[in-house]
């Protein structure tokens, strides 16, 4: 997990929104880049565009489950798994976040204070990041050899 951490660090310091911190994460584990799609999860940071709703590593964590299991051409279809592993991560996340910061809205975990976004951020990407990780390997949508 040390190149994980190194790499959302890297990509904060460059400026890049937990949202698509988690996307540009999913694309690296599948060997991929896509400019496109990273530009599109900006619509998700600071909870829907800079509303403070729904926090941005939620939204962005479900996306990047539909990128393993999701349809994304006419002759596909959406992997039976996904909507359960979404479900897993929401109550997961809702108990390990909502609970201690009073909800899941990006407005009431961070309450408008920049140190709460620095220390709280951070490390919600790094464990829903875990999190995303390990639903995809219950699922068998990858396979991550134990150390």
């Amino acid at each position: 997990m040390t190149d994980e951490l190194n790499r959302i660090a890297q990509l904060r310091a460059q400026g890049f929104h937990c949202s698509q911190i988690l996307m540009i994460l999913g694309l690296e584990q599948q060997g991929k880049s896509n400019p496109d799609l990273v530009r599109v999860m900006d619509g998700l940071a600071n909870g829907l565009g800079n509303c403070g709703k729904i926090c941005g590593v939620l939204t962005g964590a479900v996306c990047v489950l539909g990128l393993h299991a999701g349809r994304g051409e006419l002759e596909e279809k959406k992997n039976k798994y996904l909507e359960d592993m979404i479900h897993e991560l929401v109550i997961w996340f809702e108990d390990e976040f909502g609970k201690n910061y009073g909800g899941i809205d990006c407005q009431t975990i961070v309450n408008d204070d920049p140190f709460n976004r620095m220390l709280r951020c951070p490390n919600m990407v790094i464990e829903t990041y875990q999190k995303v990780m390990e639903l995809l390997e219950d699922n068998g949508f990858i396979y991550k050899p134990y150390e």
